[in-house]
């Protein structure tokens, strides 16, 4: 059986993306992601809960996060979690955990616009079928079984 390792998040982001090329082709960006719960505590009092993000997204998706993305804009990323570890200087065992993002969609308003809006976009690698010579089904071309329990 296979598994899945898959994150999905709506939250704002903590600064903006920070852009470096490895092998001076291959551009990486990362920014971190804020998502907020809320509760009300047992005197009734809201309650807020942020949790930290640490992303990255890679090639062609890191140039329109430099571009279009900035501290405080609101996003829909989906993605999957990566461990890493490395020594640092004093030799200890260090981790870090990020989401790699495979594609991310601005929400709210379009800047200079009063118009609600998203833009989405994908990596290149999410945009070609898996298959050689095999073409995706149009949206609605794909069959629809009405027996389905949900």
């Amino acid at each position: 059986m296979s598994s899945v390792n898959k994150v999905i998040l709506i939250g704002n982001l903590g600064k903006d993306p920070e852009v470096r090329y490895i092998n001076e082709t291959t551009p990486v960006a990362n920014f971190t992601l804020a998502t907020t719960e809320s509760y009300k505590d047992k005197n009734g009092n809201r309650q807020d809960i942020t949790e930290w993000h640490n992303i990255v997204v890679w090639r062609g998706l890191a140039e329109v996060a430099e571009k279009y993305l900035k501290k405080g804009k609101q996003i829909y990323v989906e993605g999957r979690l990566r461990t890493r570890s490395w020594d640092d200087k004093e030799g200890n065992k260090r981790y870090t955990t990020e989401i790699v993002a495979d594609n991310f969609v601005m929400l709210g308003k379009k800047e200079g616009d009063g118009a609600e809006g998203q833009n989405s976009y994908q990596s290149q690698a999410q945009t070609k079928h898996e298959h050689v010579g095999e073409q995706a089904p149009a949206h609605d071309q794909i069959p629809i079984d009405d027996d389905l329990p949900f």
